[in-house]
């Protein structure tokens, strides 16, 4: 990983500077720093101490749970704009899941006193840091949800769409996860993951090449995901 200091650039990193100050927001960025992670490294490991806010300024990170059995719970693919670990951040001082990179990325690392001064200070951006918390964690519950109650092709229409509508904004895109780890986001086995991608690819309904993935008829992508 590497560290690089503040540049403008990072203005970016505040998605809602029209409820933060000047003075605010010059806080926020003297008392942070960017560091670049390589794809695969770790930002931070499920059991650690929490002393930063961090904030995901470019590229991709897993947030996934270690479990029994060397199991792992992929809890959500992190993007841009996003704020990594508040949870556990103020939920209780150590991480409750473990953050790699599955790209490059850079990330905002803002001292925790700092932040927490300026929450105290600003009830606006304190009820938007709440309302993004809240939405996050209502998204993982829905998805948590979805994998208990649909049927695997339900499973794996929910993955395409999650990486077409919310990671990559596009119909066309290349998968950044293993095999392994699409099973795990899918909650079902690798086996099954890509015996269903072949139904689908067999069906007409995507063309994939290794990672690379198109969806053909969106449609029916949604009715699957829909009936489950």
């Amino acid at each position: 990983m590497i560290i690089q200091n503040n540049t403008d650039i990072y203005d970016k990193l505040f998605p809602k500077g029209d409820i933060l100050t000047n003075e605010e927001i010059s806080q926020l960025k003297s008392s942070g720093k960017t560091i670049n992670f390589n794809k695969k490294d770790v930002i931070f490991r499920q059991g650690t101490l929490t002393s930063h806010v961090m904030y995901l300024g470019t590229g991709l990170i897993k947030l996934f749970k270690n479990g029994r059995n060397d199991r792992s719970f992929i809890l959500k693919i992190a993007t841009p704009g996003y704020f990594i670990g508040l949870v556990s951040t103020f939920g209780d001082n150590t991480f409750q899941y473990t953050a790699t990179a599955i790209e490059d990325s850079s990330v905002f690392f803002i001292d925790i006193n700092t932040f927490n001064s300026v929450l105290e200070k600003n009830g606006k951006y304190s009820v938007y840091i709440l309302k993004e918390v809240c939405k996050d964690n209502l998204n993982i519950f829905d998805r948590i949800t979805s994998q208990y109650h649909k049927q695997l092709p339900g499973k794996i229409a929910d993955i395409i769409l999650y990486f077409s509508e919310k990671i990559y904004h596009s119909n066309t895109f290349e998968f950044p996860l293993t095999r392994n780890e699409l099973a795990e986001l899918a909650g079902t086995t690798k086996e099954s993951f890509i015996c269903t991608l072949t139904e689908f690819k067999n069906d007409k309904i995507i063309v994939s090449d290794g990672k690379l993935l198109e969806i053909k008829s969106l449609e029916i992508v949604k009715t699957l995901s829909r009936i489950g």
